[in-house]
């Protein structure tokens, strides 16, 4: 059994072998992740010992104390927090060692090829179409509101392999190489002025069935894995106290008392606390992930992150009063990572309103919690069994 005394030896071991300050950066990940210090829990060969997922703490003090790079997170979250665990627990040996070591040092980005437009909310209604031609599957359809669909060097897909089948049913998961010339990547603008999201056009693109994460017709369970991790990930993200959105309107309300009214600070007592109980919470979900998967209590962790960020935001943008109107920029860019909370007050309140979208939409989300965390009765659905060719569209 690995210990926070043993991870303290290898990891001194890695900074001797490579010191940070003379090892190229991408060399020190790719020798962090083959020491198995890249995520502990994993197992040995895969970027990890085996150990505790509680224990990787102890692997990133001793890191960061040391000055030594990471691997930019925020940049390949989707990889890290989405496609990961999903090969991790689908995929075969083949599969976790071509895949992971470039996934987690950040050489090859990923992004989600889940949703349609016909297929948003109502996801297991998707329409793209994977044909079986030999070895290959000839894959064809429209996926929509892709993160990073224009850096990304593969992506996680779910498409439609038998249409008599109801529509839970008849899917299968894929993963897709994004370099394929079948592969036409459009920006969305969105009321930011951004496009940090994309619509992806597939024609003909031949997946190899080596690339099929499970068993055919099986991608509706296996997408499950990824959809419970990216809730974890957005909602239960690690931050410190007035970490998120309501740090720079608590900055702005210290530093500005000339723009305080009492109804005001009345709001902002009340939304602080709420971040605040939002915070310890997602600690407290982190803590029962050491266990193993991720519940659905994700889901209510990432409602409660949609609600924060959008009152919080249009907080911030009423206490500034005429100021909170600007914005600094419209200009049409494609952003390298999502940044919930980056520039001014304008952007992140045109920001957060994605918030209730993304990952499931909040209406989704309240199903679930409703009836997969509180045990109440769940919605009449007269289109459950009917196979997909013969629902309306």
């Amino acid at each position: 059994m690995i210990d926070a005394g043993e991870l303290r030896r290898r990891t001194a071991e890695l900074l001797a072998a490579y010191p940070p300050a003379t090892t190229d950066r991408l060399d020190f990940l790719r020798a962090r992740f083959d020491a198995g210090l890249a995520w502990v829990h994993y197992p040995e060969g895969f970027g990890g010992l085996g150990a505790p997922r509680s224990l990787q703490a102890v692997v990133d003090e001793e890191l960061a104390a040391a000055g030594a790079p990471d691997n930019d997170p925020r940049r390949i979250g989707i990889g890290l927090g989405m496609a990961a665990p999903t090969v991790l627990r689908y995929g075969t040996d083949e599969q976790k060692a071509r895949f992971l070591r470039p996934l987690w040092t950040g050489e090859e980005v990923w992004c989600q090829l889940f949703s349609e437009p016909g297929a948003g909310s109502d996801l297991a209604a998707l329409g793209t179409r994977a044909v079986r031609d030999g070895e290959d599957w000839v894959v064809d359809g429209q996926k929509v509101w892709t993160s990073s669909a224009h850096l990304a060097r593969w992506a996680i897909l779910i498409a439609r392999t038998d249409p008599d089948a109801p529509k839970h049913a008849g899917i299968t998961y894929f993963i897709c190489d994004m370099t394929d010339p079948g592969v036409e990547v459009r920006p969305l603008r969105q009321i930011t002025g951004e496009a940090e999201f994309n619509e992806v056009f597939l024609t003909g693109v031949r997946i190899p069935d080596r690339h099929r994460l499970g068993e055919v017709g099986d991608g509706w369970r296996v997408a499950q894995t990824t959809l419970m991790n990216e809730r974890v990930s957005i909602g239960g993200m690690r931050l410190p106290r007035e970490g998120g959105m309501i740090g720079p309107v608590a900055k702005t309300w210290r530093e500005r008392p000339g723009l305080r009214t009492h109804d005001l600070h009345q709001r902002l007592l009340k939304l602080w606390v709420e971040a605040e109980v939002s915070r310890l919470t997602a600690e407290r979900l982190r803590q029962q992930l050491n266990a193993g998967q991720p519940g659905y209590e994700g889901s209510g962790m990432k409602l409660a992150f949609a609600r924060l960020n959008q009152e919080i935001s249009g907080l911030e943008v009423e206490l500034r009063g005429e100021e909170g109107l600007l914005y600094d920029d419209w200009t049409m860019r494609r952003p390298e990572l999502v940044d919930f909370t980056g520039r001014d007050a304008g952007y992140r309140y045109l920001r957060s309103k994605g918030n209730s979208i993304e990952g499931g939409t909040s209406e989704v989300l309240l199903n679930i919690v409703a009836e997969r965390v509180l045990g109440l009765p769940a919605e009449p659905r007269t289109d459950k069994d009917v196979p997909w060719k013969d629902l309306a569209r």
